[in-house]
């Protein structure tokens, strides 16, 4: 399986990805870290790749979704942006609940 057809795969297979430097838990970039922080406030599980641990994603995910930078959150198959979107979603509540229509739990 090639690469485009591997993310594809992950963004269609999860509800939330967030593609970030590092995890949740140890995030290594501090636009990560905010965007990770954001999510788990949300209250949902949310799948994650490391893209610093994944070369062939970190440089093809940005043709993938035509968006260059990471950290990248996809909910529902859709590109949702980068940290600075995640972060105003998050404090208007926008976020929530769009992770709470996506996630089924």
């Amino acid at each position: 399986m090639d690469i485009m057809e591997t993310i594809k795969n992950q963004i269609e297979g999860n509800a939330v990805i967030l593609y970030m430097k590092g995890s949740p838990n140890q995030p290594q970039c501090g636009f990560s870290a905010r965007a990770a922080e954001a999510l788990m406030q949300c209250g949902k599980r949310f799948a994650y790749v490391d893209v610093l641990a994944n070369p062939d994603v970190r440089s093809n995910l940005p043709k993938y979704g035509d968006w260059p930078t990471f950290p990248q959150l996809w909910v529902g198959g859709e590109l949702i942006g980068g940290s600075d979107i995640i972060l105003e979603m998050h404090e208007s509540g926008e976020l929530r609940d769009l992770i709470e229509e996506s996630v089924q739990e």
